[in-house]
Parts: structure tokens; C-alpha cells; sequence
């Protein structure tokens, strides 16, 4: 059973990052196509947005796995 909710978790978790890392970028394109001037601000802001959302399915994934070998 806890291969079950470990595979879950894990799914789950890169489904996550990958739609919260497509809503930021799909946010800056937008951003960049609406005021070019700000590209520059716009892609730093996205640099640091970016790993703050790939650290939430990172967290769920080593809980995966201590669920998995526990």
C-alpha cells in the first residue's frame, strides 16, 4: 500500500511543479509581449519564481520516498 501512495505522490508532485512552472513562464511571455522595456526585469523575476515552485514537488518527492523505503 505505501508503493501505491508513494507512486501517487510522486505523480502528483511533477504534475504540479510542471503546471506551476508553465503558469510562470506563460505569465512572463505575456509580461515581455506587453512591455518589452521590462524583459529583463520580467526574466529575473521568472528565474527566481521558477525554482521557488520546483521546490514544493522536490519536498513531495523526498517524502515519496522516505514513505517508499520506510
Amino acid at each position: 500500500m505505501s508503493l501505491l501512495g508513494a507512486a501517487i505522490a510522486a505523480g502528483l508532485a511533477a504534475i504540479g511543479g510542471s503546471i506551476a512552472v508553465a503558469i510562470i513562464v506563460k505569465a512572463t511571455l505575456e509580461g515581455v509581449a506587453r512591455q518589452p522595456e521590462l524583459k529583463g526585469t520580467l526574466q529575473t523575476l521568472m528565474f527566481i519564481g521558477v525554482p521557488l515552485a520546483e521546490a514544493v514537488p522536490i519536498i513531495a518527492i523526498v517524502i515519496s520516498f522516505l514513505l517508499l523505503f520506510q
